[in-house]
Formats: C-alpha cells, sequence, structure tokens
C-alpha cells in the first residue's frame, strides 16, 4: 500500500472515529456578491453582501419543480442548504430572489442568470455542491465607480450647408524640369558584426510549477530549506487569527501543530498548515493562502463535521493528483 492510500484510508478512520453515526446528505454552498458598479461582474470595488436571500430549483424533462431551498446570506456573505440522502442536484440552479428581513436594501436588485450547481466533492454518502458568485446591484452605480470607456455620443444638431461659391477653373500648372542627377560615389563596404554573446541559461522558477506535498514531506530534516515565507517558529494565533489563538492557544508553533493527529480539530491544523505551506511554495496549488486562511476560520465556526470535512479537502489537495506530485528536492 503505498502513501497516498496510506492517507486516504487514516482519514476514512478519523471520519469514522469522530461521527459513529454518518448519515447521508447534499451540502450546497455559494457567496452573494453586490456589484457596485452595476457592470456585471466582479471588480475591486464590489464585496460579499449579508441579509440577500437565494432560492435553489430543481426542474424535471417536464419543467416542473422537484425540488427546492432557500437560505440567507450571512455576515460573510456566503450561504449553505443541506439536503438529506445523496439527491441528484446536476439539474438544479440557484438564485438571488430579495433580501431577507435585515437584508441590505441598498443593494439588493438581483442581477445576471441563475447559476448551475457544480458538484465539487463525492465521499462517504455525503456530496458537495458549488455555485458560482450570484450578483446583486444598487438602484444606480457608485459615483466612486469608473465611467464607460465609451460614452453615448450627444445629439448633433444638423446644420445648414453653406453657399455654393461659383466654380472657376483654375490655370494648369507645369513644373519645371529637373536638372540631372550626378551619379553618387561608392561606399566602402561595412565590416562584419562580431559575433553576438551567449545567454547565461534561465535559472529554473519551481514557484511556478504545479507541486503538493503531504505532511511527512514538510515535516522531513532534507527538505527543511523550502520553510522560506513562514518560519517554523511561527505562533498559529498570528497566522490564523483569534478564532485559532481562542481553539488552539497562544503559544503553539506551526511545527508543533505539523504534528497533530487523532482529534478532528489538531488533524484541521496539520492540513491547514500543509496547505498553507503548499499555497506559498507552488503557485499553481488549488488554494492560495487567504482561501486557506478563510476555510480554516471558517471550519473553526462550525460544527465537528464542518471540521472534518475541511480537514479532509486540505488532505486531498495536499496529495496531489496524477498530473500534480510533490517537486521536493533534498537541500543542499
Amino acid at each position: 500500500m503505498d502513501w497516498l492510500h496510506k492517507l486516504l484510508f487514516t482519514a476514512f478512520l478519523i471520519f469514522a472515529a469522530a461521527i459513529p453515526e454518518t448519515e447521508a446528505y447534499a451540502m450546497v454552498t455559494g457567496t452573494v456578491i453586490c456589484d457596485q458598479c452595476k457592470d456585471g461582474q466582479r471588480s475591486l470595488f464590489d464585496y460579499p453582501i449579508s441579509g440577500i436571500k437565494v432560492t435553489m430549483t430543481c426542474t424535471n424533462s417536464d419543467g416542473q419543480i422537484t425540488m427546492s431551498g432557500e437560505q440567507t446570506s450571512n455576515w460573510f456573505g456566503s450561504y449553505s442548504m443541506t439536503f438529506d440522502g445523496t439527491p441528484d442536484l446536476s439539474n438544479c440552479r440557484a438564485q438571488v430572489t430579495g433580501s431577507g428581513q435585515h437584508g441590505s436594501a441598498g443593494c439588493a436588485a438581483a442581477a445576471g442568470p441563475a447559476q448551475k450547481l457544480i458538484l465539487t466533492f463525492r465521499m462517504f454518502d455525503i456530496e458537495m455542491y458549488a455555485v458560482d458568485s450570484l450578483l446583486t446591484q444598487p438602484a444606480q452605480p457608485m459615483s466612486f465607480c469608473p465611467k464607460p470607456a465609451n460614452p453615448a455620443p450627444r445629439p448633433v444638431r444638423p446644420v445648414p450647408p453653406a453657399p455654393k461659391a461659383p466654380h472657376r477653373t483654375p490655370p494648369p500648372f507645369k513644373l519645371p524640369p529637373m536638372p540631372p542627377l550626378s551619379p553618387l560615389p561608392l561606399m566602402p563596404p561595412l565590416p562584419p558584426m562580431p559575433p553576438l554573446p551567449s545567454l547565461p541559461p534561465i535559472p529554473p522558477m519551481p514557484f511556478l510549477e504545479a507541486s503538493a506535498c503531504p505532511h511527512q514531506n514538510w515535516t522531513m530534516p532534507e527538505y527543511k530549506c523550502y520553510w522560506k515565507v513562514v518560519n517554523r517558529d511561527a505562533k498559529v494565533a498570528v497566522v490564523f487569527g483569534p478564532l485559532a489563538a481562542r481553539r488552539y492557544g497562544t503559544d503553539m508553533t506551526l511545527w508543533e501543530g505539523m504534528q497533530g493527529r487523532g482529534d478532528p480539530y489538531r488533524t484541521l491544523l496539520r492540513e491547514g498548515t500543509t496547505a498553507l505551506l503548499n499555497s506559498y511554495n507552488s503557485l499553481q496549488f488549488r488554494y492560495n493562502a487567504i482561501s486557506v486562511i478563510t476555510h480554516m476560520n471558517m471550519a473553526l465556526m462550525g460544527s465537528t463535521r464542518s471540521v472534518l470535512l475541511t480537514a479532509l479537502r486540505f488532505m486531498r489537495a495536499n496529495a496531489g493528483s496524477d498530473k500534480v506530485t510533490c517537486k521536493f528536492t533534498p537541500c543542499k
């Protein structure tokens, strides 16, 4: 059994130990964004908005609704819906249907078409679906938004044509004859150009390569030189924020967090720290640094099941795939 199978088997044991009676269910998650400039796409001026009502509907081949759900976005602009069993939600769509009881009335108008659900994860009778960002818009674009590049032209008043002057034929113009040209003296041949010097080879750039390494590699002494952006002795509370400080204390280091196992929250810290290191090491890693910290904090605010699911997602990303492997080489 190779290390990948061992890793998945360990994740199964952790999942089974923490949840004795796992029930099948499907979860739908997404985010609602306020499109302040009303340009129909996400930009620097847009932000997640809370209190927006989102409705998910599923239809059959006859167009009749077979399943539906409704949820309101939270303070982070995200929402989630849970359904018992493992229904097929591939033909379902989510859309903004208005603002909730405490929603923001300044940016609550639905914009854009309904988004289709995308299956992102399926294991242990658990299905995870994601929805592309849903947009809401204010009544008018904000004053700080950039103006359109091609504004509508102003109406031009017709100008009456000027009276035509009488046409007069000018006298023919003749050019004077050109004097004969004297032959140019021959130029001496130019000396040959010296050969260009050879350029040195471009050094390798491992940051641009796709790489994903599990926590076992990050804790090996021969790979300690890859801890470049963050230090082993950096505090977990400083890197991941106040929620992590409340759960793990203010004295635990990242190196100590990499040794955790058995407990769901220690497993989350180990895999989250590994995902953060991988995001700094490879530009093509599945998560960037900001999304790793965001998913960690959202899991710490949720239930034990949410902690295990987030840890499992990090574990799958850290394990790589057939096309993405660990690109570590021993340090010199």
